[in-house]
């Protein structure tokens, strides 16, 4: 049952600006227990490995699904969460798991924050589906303050699998597109980022940059 409903989940679209997007608001109830749950530990293990945390930090995850990793984060570190994301219903899983902390519904290029409000940004498993990543890197250097961290994490794919990959969501208009660690350093960089690390497990990857300051 979990399985189709897996399936029936991924074949599902959205129009959004002329692209189409997969939508997870079907699997926001069993996401924390079904197949995608275990496909992805792997990535929120590598995020809090990575991520640096001190007590009252403000922490925003953007494309926050059901809020795993602000609630990881809450169990090392007494932080002020929030999490943003399209799927409302994630965003009412991710409310009764942390019910501290603050979610909205929203896209990741304009958001409501304030000027210079976070310590720290994340993004995991969402920086991929992003069509407009250059007006994410510009809201991210907008509400990060100076010198705040920003942690994306993502599928690590090889060149032969990530290169038609990228052509087959271009070629269907679906909107998002799998990159490099280098790509998305230079996406960033425009916008007063620099690189101060990446790391990597197997299929996924961790790319670490800080906000001038």
């Amino acid at each position: 049952m979990k399985a189709h409903k897996l399936v029936v989940a991924t074949r599902k679209w959205r129009e959004m600006k002329g692209q189409r997007d997969f939508s997870f608001a079907e699997l926001a109830d069993s996401y924390d227990t079904n197949l995608v749950s275990k496909l992805t530990k792997r990535f929120y293990k590598l995020l809090v490995r990575q991520v640096r945390l001190a007590d009252g930090m403000s922490v925003l995850d953007v494309g926050c699904g059901t809020g795993t990793s602000l609630k990881q984060f809450s169990e090392i570190s007494n932080i002020n969460g929030y999490g943003i994301d399209i799927e409302e219903n994630m965003i009412l899983v991710a409310k009764a798991k942390c019910p501290d902390m603050d979610f909205a519904v929203s896209d990741c290029t304009e958001t409501s924050f304030a000027d210079g409000q976070f310590d720290v940004i994340v993004s995991c498993l969402a920086y991929h589906h992003f069509a407009d990543k250059e007006g994410f890197a510009k809201e991210a250097a907008r509400i990060l303050k100076p010198q705040g961290a920003l942690y994306i994490v993502d599928p690590r794919l090889p060149w032969a699998i990530r290169k038609p990959m990228n052509t087959a969501l271009k070629i269907h208009r679906i909107k998002g597109a799998f990159s490099t660690p280098l790509e998305t350093v230079e996406a960033f960089q425009e916008y007063g980022f620099s690189f101060v690390g990446q790391s990597q497990d197997f299929y996924a990857q961790c790319v670490s940059m800080q906000k001038a300051g």
